[in-house]
């Protein structure tokens, strides 16, 4: 995935900066019944498919011919779903100085309503498995089942679900692309702000698929499909929205999932939502695992990070309660 580096000074600075800013406040009410708000019927089948066909593209590294692919399986399918699929097509610059393409996809529901939330997850792979046990593959391209396209897979099953659904909201999700290309392990030149992580999302939070964009809130999944589901607090979706983070786990709780949705607060992690809240402003939390003992997963940045990692129980799990937070809101209006 991302830069996954935990406590780093340019991120404790950022999280101050963020503390101290006024909080944005959604809509929603301190005490509400979860469990009763009406969703869609979210389809962990087709959720999975859409995880395996990524996958079946193979890894889904800069410029590849895979991820040429993918992006155009990813722009159809939401065209064919979306009111409004927005390319935005950039360039930028890795850790070692290269200069590659890149494409963030973004899918609008509800054109005209002003009121729009946003769910977001990157869809590239990471071009080195350095964390892998057996050194001779660190230099390997990962599948990136769990690290991108689990998320992906949730959002196009919703892309899906919202097809012609009247709400009064509007939805908006977006896709990064060159979230997981930071320097590997083994490069002299480590850039300690992390700025070499998370280029789509940078880019296009300085860039903004429409001027003035800007919507309530936003989340954010990262790896959210793993056998072995955890999520904790991470602590800078805490200092950004927590009346957002907290609101979430809240769901979680009602509908039955509190000992995925850990009530505890830790980990400042780098990923897309600390540059949609440093420069796009929008409050955004990050739904990323965090298994007890391991770097995010045991296979996070490895070549096992396959679709054998994936569980359709643990993408419905994660889209019920997304899903959940946006029809509820839709229900008081």
């Amino acid at each position: 995935m991302n830069t996954k580096c935990l406590i780093i000074a340019l991120i404790c600075a950022i999280l101050l900066f963020a503390c101290n800013k006024k909080e944005t406040q959604t809509n929603e009410e301190t005490f509400v019944n979860y469990k009763d708000v009406k969703i869609p019927d979210f389809n962990a089948d087709s959720a999975y498919y859409f995880v395996k066909k990524q996958c079946d593209f193979g890894p889904r590294t800069p410029e590849s011919q895979s991820a040429n692919d993918c992006a155009e399986f990813l722009i159809s399918y939401l065209k064919s779903k979306a009111d409004t699929v927005y390319v935005q097509n950039f360039t930028s610059t890795l850790w070692d100085g290269k200069q590659v393409k890149g494409t963030n996809i973004i899918a609008s529901f509800n054109i005209e309503s002003t009121d729009r939330v946003l769910f977001a997850s990157h869809w590239d792979s990471r071009l080195w498995a350095d964390h892998d046990e057996d050194q001779s593959k660190h230099r390997q391209s990962i599948d990136g089942a769990n690290d991108g396209a689990s998320g992906v897979g949730i959002l196009l099953e919703i892309a899906r679900l919202m097809h012609n659904k009247n709400t009064k909201q509007g939805l908006d999700l977006v896709l990064f692309d060159l979230e997981d290309q930071g320097a590997p392990y083994w490069a002299e030149n480590q850039q300690e702000d992390q700025s070499d992580w998370c280029l789509g999302s940078q880019y296009w939070a300085q860039n903004l698929h429409i001027p003035y964009y800007r919507a309530k809130y936003g989340i954010l999944l990262d790896m959210v499909g793993y056998k072995e589901l955890r999520f904790t607090k991470e602590m800078q979706s805490m200092g950004y929205a927590s009346s957002i983070m907290n609101n979430v786990w809240n769901i979680a709780r009602d509908l039955g999932y509190e000992n995925i949705f850990v009530n505890n607060t830790d980990n400042a992690v780098m990923d897309d939502h600390v540059w949609i809240n440093h420069y796009a402003k929008i409050p955004t939390i990050d739904i990323v695992q965090n298994s007890a003992n391991h770097s995010f997963f045991p296979h996070w940045h490895t070549t096992k990070d396959n679709i054998d990692c994936i569980d359709k129980n643990s993408l419905a799990i994660v889209g019920k309660v997304i899903l959940t937070s946006f029809f509820a809101a839709e229900e008081k209006q």
